[in-house]
């Protein structure tokens, strides 16, 4: 990745794309590395996560990690999730933040030199072409070498850098035996329909 020292860096987590990313990999995020990765890169501003949660259960198995989150300097943005049954009749819970993090992004352009976007949803691709207009460098970190590819080919194109996590993942990662003794635990263990947002993406042989 290539980062300016007097750069102004946002970073953006679709927090269900980069939980399905990193499983596919085998790997679990170590938050607390990521937000220093970035913090040494240049002037980081804000780093904001973005997930759906269900405020009708008495315990959320996303509530550790959003209160570790909240409390070492991320920015939480949360909605309600939406619950329905598939056509096999298994419940699924929807969560989709396209919307929220599209307009955050767009507001803090005008402070920012540099994005880091973790998703692969091609949905972004237009919001991409838009913060570029604005003379901003966008860097989008997702991973194509999971089957299926977790990055729309598209998003891939439209952005300054393509990062692919797998690449990256000793920056981020932390082993999977230390779950136990790490600060935060997976926070979707044992509840793998909680996020149901992402479509698979073919990655373009082109």
């Amino acid at each position: 990745m290539i980062f300016y020292p007097d750069e102004k860096i946002g970073v953006f987590i679709d927090g269900a794309n980069l939980y399905a990313t990193a499983r596919s990999l085998n790997m679990e995020i170590d938050y607390k590395k990521l937000k220093t990765f970035f913090a040494e890169q240049g002037r980081l501003v804000r780093v904001f996560y973005y997930t759906a949660i269900m405020d009708d259960q008495d315990y959320s198995p996303l509530r550790p990690l959003i209160d570790w989150l909240d409390y070492n300097g991320f920015t939480l943005v949360t909605k309600p999730t939406k619950e329905f049954t598939d056509e096999h009749g298994r419940r699924k819970v929807k969560g989709n933040m396209d919307i929220e993090i599209a307009v955050d992004m767009l507001a803090l352009s005008e402070s920012l030199d540099h994005v880091v976007l973790f998703s692969g949803d091609g949905d972004f691709r237009r919001l991409i072409e838009a913060i570029q207009r604005k003379g901003v460098r966008v860097t989008v970190i997702s991973s194509n070498t999971t089957q299926p590819s977790m990055v729309a080919d598209e998003l891939r194109r439209q952005a300054d850098q393509y990062v692919d996590l797998a690449r990256i993942r000793d920056h981020f990662s932390r082993p999977r035996q230390a779950q136990q003794d790490a600060d935060i635990g997976d926070p979707y263990e044992d509840d793998d329909g909680y996020y149901d947002d992402d479509e698979d993406y073919e990655d373009d042989p082109a």
